[in-house]
């Protein structure tokens, strides 16, 4: 290969990002183009065959406009649902995809009890009660359905204030106490939530291990790229790392100097949907 790999994260706003800081650790001199479909902002409200529809469209015209060698779908909820659909549409394409890490729970716990903390839409799906059957039968999982986490780690990167009591609540019921035991790991089951995490541990009642899934996803990315591509050249320096917004907006200063903490530039070009 005589270029860097041109690789597309995907997510529904500003949660893949834990999952694009990960992969430029491996791959720093790649071509990056971020993609936050926050004019569709938050996934958990919508049918599952209207984003269905929704992410299809915005990926052909994304695969159009940037002829990407991989696309990473930073966001449980459209993994969940629409990876089987872009996998078939585009079989020659590889996409990563994300998904609850119950499996490393599970294997880490020592208390055998283990949360899941995801969107209500995450932790509903017939896939997360696979994986924990799968992988967690032998603990006791608790499911937590956030309405407000993804929302707030949103506002939280764009430079606004968020309350205390208003995380807190959120995470509350991750912890639980059963016959002298205590919930000891907590999935992170949605990109947004890594991005609070000292929050997190700053207002847990009791430390616990939070299970990001954002190295795992970067690791698997970059073996698949390894086997296409080589490794990254030493040396190699970056080709570029824009972001793009489907609403069009630019950003605010408060999200711009985050995005630039990132080495992401704002690109004014909006996927048709």
């Amino acid at each position: 290969m005589t270029h860097p790999p041109k690789l597309l994260v995907f997510d529904s706003g500003l949660g893949g990002l834990t999952v694009f800081a990960e992969i430029v650790k491996l791959r720093p001199s790649a071509d990056y183009v971020y993609c936050a479909d926050d004019a569709g902002f938050p996934y958990g409200s919508w049918q599952e065959p209207a984003l269905v529809e929704r992410v299809m469209k915005l990926m052909e015209g994304l695969i159009v406009d940037h002829a990407p060698d991989m696309i990473i779908i930073a966001c449980n909820t459209a993994s969940t649902i629409v990876l089987p659909d872009l996998r078939l549409h585009w079989p020659a394409l590889p996409f990563v995809g994300t998904v609850p890490a119950i499996k490393p729970a599970a294997e880490r716990t020592r208390s055998k009890m283990i949360s899941v903390l995801g969107t209500q839409g995450t932790v509903a799906r017939d896939y997360t009660q696979k994986l924990i059957a799968q992988f967690a039968a032998h603990c006791s999982v608790t499911l937590v359905g956030s309405k407000r986490l993804a929302s707030l780690a949103e506002r939280y990167m764009h430079g606004e204030s968020v309350r205390d009591a208003d995380i807190g609540d959120e995470i509350a019921p991750c912890f639980q106490e059963e016959g002298g035991r205590r919930t000891d790991a907590i999935v992170l089951a949605c990109t947004h939530y890594p991005l609070l995490v000292d929050e997190f541990k700053r207002l847990a009642p009791w430390p616990v291990e939070w299970i990001d899934p954002a190295p795992a996803i970067a690791r698997r990315a970059d073996q698949l790229l390894g086997e296409r591509f080589g490794a990254d050249a030493p040396g190699r320096q970056p080709v570029s790392r824009s972001i793009i917004f489907t609403s069009g907006a630019r950003p605010p200063a408060p999200l711009a100097a985050t995005l630039a903490r990132y080495g992401l530039a704002w690109t004014a070009v909006v996927p048709t949907v």
